[in-house]
């Protein structure tokens, strides 16, 4: 069943979609060569606990972290953990808080130092297929609508779209009715009405759209261990246009601060 959500939910979360997109600027001015994914998650919950809110993601699922950890060839669902990172590395960071009884979820891919020319193609693309899906994601539309928006321009360049994971409803609930595919068929699917709350994440592999589960019940990867690149914003489908709840606009601010990460030109998008 999916919950349409009031106005005055979609302002509180508003207010959670806005502590979560702070909590990713805090991780991109630690971010750098020789800190840990654990270091970086231990001042993540410090920082929502001082807002006075709920790392959404730590002991959901008995997941064990506020973060979701994902350099190079993982997918999602990474652990923090003690090995340092290093030059060249992307880093997809995914976050979830509660504040006010309502979640907010939003990610990230990072590039500390310099990558390839083919990588950072990868990512502009998950990026812009991120936008692509959020421009389609209007009243009236359906669910297919918008698998079919990222699928198609992935597709393009030859990448694959996981098909295993995908976006979601949210609100009190870290996941919701309905569903939503990064892959699909126009015009198929839920229909998309006002009050509408999802979390679109497009997530892209440079090779196969392949995945592997390892055996600590979360990390995922690419089945053939090449670079995967991750973004997500929480929004609302609303009759007079779809918002966008949470933002990147911290992110950015905190790459153009930090010198050890890659300033991503075609992250700046209002």
């Amino acid at each position: 069943m999916i919950y349409y959500k009031t106005d005055a939910e979609i302002e509180k979360m508003r207010e959670s979609a806005h502590l979560v997109s702070k909590t990713l600027g805090l991780v991109g001015s630690m971010l750098k060569p020789g800190i840990t994914g654990k270091e970086v998650d231990l001042a993540a919950e410090e920082f929502i606990r001082d807002h006075k809110a709920i790392p959404g993601f730590k002991g959901y699922g008995k997941f064990p972290a506020t973060l979701c950890v994902s350099p190079n060839e993982q997918v999602v669902h990474g652990i923090p953990s003690e090995e340092p990172f290093k030059e060249g590395d992307i880093v997809s960071v995914d976050c979830g808080v509660i504040l006010n009884n309502f979640y907010g979820d939003c990610a990230f891919t990072f590039v500390i130092g310099e990558i390839s020319e083919e990588v950072m193609q990868l990512l502009k693309v998950t990026h812009e297929s991120l936008y692509m899906c959020i421009e389609v994601a209007q009243v009236g539309k359906r669910i297919g609508d918008i698998g079919h928006a990222v699928q198609s321009h992935a597709d393009k360049y030859k990448y694959g779209v996981v098909r295993e994971l995908v976006g979601h409803g949210i609100g009190k609930n870290l996941h919701e009715d309905p569903q939503v595919p990064n892959y699909g068929r126009r015009g198929r699917g839920t229909q998309l009405k006002d009050g509408l709350v999802i979390a679109v994440e497009p997530m892209i592999n440079m090779g196969t759209r392949k995945i592997k589960h390892h055996e600590d019940g979360w990390t995922v990867t690419t089945a053939d261990k090449k670079p995967s690149a991750h973004y997500e914003h929480t929004i609302a489908v609303r009759k007079s246009g779809t918002e966008i709840l949470t933002t990147h606009d911290y992110v950015v601010e905190s790459i153009k601060a930090n010198p050890n990460l890659k300033n991503l030109d075609f992250t700046i998008k209002k």
